[in-house]
This record gives structure tokens, sequence and C-alpha cells, in this order.
């Protein structure tokens, strides 16, 4: 069928506004929907609170036996923690059902999200949108807030302004590599344990300071899949750490245009997936 006759859903032609629109009413429908058992919700918030905190506990053991982690103090690792934590909790929260597009693939139910006039990307992102992911974003924002406390930063409008900046650019990129990476599960069978290597392993990655990783590592980082903007890098900048590849200063600024690529290619990624998509199977 040629690309002109085909449904504005799915031919790939986005409409941001009516996008936003589609994927709030399927988000209000599903917080609806949880809070119409609150005592269930709030003991799944709290667990998944408690459970995402013992990851800094862990972090927090590490201490009790060192001064520093590749020359890091417990309030700087405390901050990686936190940003780490809180964008990819954020993005989890936003997009994080879509990787369960998998499961939808190989059962056949794209083809319903397809017939219907809402974008396909509004309703599998919102689809089964999962408030209890708060926990997590509420444990690393706490975490977050300790360390910012403990670190007596020499705090001005610039620093201020591109922690903001670190905290919308990480979850920006976090969710294009949920979007970008569902979009392979229309060429695989399954996909989920590569994509979550790129997420949830990369933010445990993040967690930890860029100098106990070898540098080639560290540029994989930068110059491939670009998570060393999530917080690495402007982390460098805003607690006074050396960077350990020696890069220019400005790259400590340049998460907003990390984003915005990471966007594009998702949305790239995104459109090819969903275009050659013939039904289950395929």
């Amino acid at each position: 069928m040629a690309e002109t006759h085909l449904p504005l859903w799915r031919s790939g032609r986005w409409e941001p506004g009516h996008a936003l629109r589609c994927y709030g009413h399927i988000v209000r429908m599903w917080i609806r929907a949880a809070l119409a058992y609150p005592a269930s919700f709030w003991m799944t918030a709290v667990g998944n609170m408690l459970l995402s905190g013992l990851d800094f506990a862990v972090i927090a053991v590490m201490f009790l036996h060192t001064h520093a982690l590749g020359g890091w103090s417990l309030p700087q690792v405390a901050f990686l923690y936190g940003t780490s934590g809180l964008t990819l909790g954020l993005a989890d929260l936003l997009v994080g059902s879509m990787d369960q597009l998998g499961v939808r693939v190989r059962d056949g139910s794209v083809d319903t999200v397809l017939v219907r006039p809402v974008p396909a990307l509004a309703q599998i992102a919102g689809d089964r949108f999962a408030l209890r992911r708060l926990g997590r974003v509420t444990q690393s924002g706490a975490v977050l807030v300790w360390s910012v406390a403990h670190l007596h930063l020499d705090w001005t409008p610039l620093k201020a302004l591109l922690l903001v900046s670190l905290v919308i650019c990480g979850t920006v990129i976090f969710g294009s590599v949920f979007v970008g990476g569902s979009a392979f599960h229309f060429f695989m069978a399954d996909a989920a344990e590569v994509q979550n290597s790129f997420t949830y392993g990369g933010a445990t990655m993040l967690q930890y300071p860029p100098t106990i990783y070898a540098r080639d590592i560290v540029r994989g980082t930068v110059y491939g899949v670009p998570l060393a903007f999530v917080n690495w890098l402007p982390a460098l900048h805003l607690l006074g750490r050396p960077d350990p590849l020696g890069l220019p200063s400005w790259y400590a600024f340049a998460s907003p245009i990390a984003a915005l690529l990471c966007v594009v290619v998702a949305g790239l990624l995104w459109r090819t997936g969903i275009r050659s998509y013939r039904s289950t199977g395929s």
C-alpha cells in the first residue's frame, strides 16, 4: 500500500500535540485504575522504593571499609547514584511500558494498536502506566538531596541550571533508549535483554565514578550510546572533578545536544520498525 494511503498513526507521520493528548488520556485512565485500590498502590509503591534503596545500601556498605571509591567520596558517589536513579526512574515512569513491545509483537496485539486512530507510540508508551514506579523516583531524589546537602557546593545560577538540565536531559536520553531499543523488537524475536543492558544496566554503571572503569568503556558512553551525558560529564563540572578523558570543558554542557540527537535517532528507529511491521511473526 502506498504511503499516502496509510492512516496517520500507521504511516509514521507525527503530530506531537495530538500524540501527547492521547498519551495523557491513556495515562490518566491507568492512574485512576491504580488509585481505585489505594492500599495496594501504596504497598507496591513503598515496596518499590525500599527495593531500589538496596542499591544505595550496597554503596554505603562499601564506604564502611574505604574512604573513597575511585577517588570519589560517599556524597559525590551518592550524587551520581541520585542523578542516575532519578533520570532512569522518570524515564521508566513515562515510557517504561515500551519494554513490553516484544510480547505484543509475538502475540499479535500490535495489530490492535495499529487499527486505532491513535499514534502507536502514544498507546504503547502509556499502556499500563505504572504510577508505583514513583517509588524509585522518590528514593533516588532523596539520595540526591542528601548528597547535595553534604557536598557544600558553591552554587551559582549556571550550576543550578546545569543540575536542572542534567535531570531533564538525562530523562530524555534514557527515554530515547527505551523507545529506540523497543523498535528492535520488530526485527528480533526478543530484544528485551539488549534493551535492558543499556537502560537498567547503563543506570547501574552511571551510579559509580567513571574513574573505576577502563577509558575505552568511558569513551563508549561518550561517542557511542551517550550515557555519559546523563550525569558523568555534568557531574564532573558540578563537583569540580578532573575529566579522566581530558575532554573539552564544553562537553559538560552538551547534554541538551546529546538528548536531541537521541530523540532523533530513537524517532528514526521507531518509524523504521513500525513501518516494517507485517503482523505477528514478522
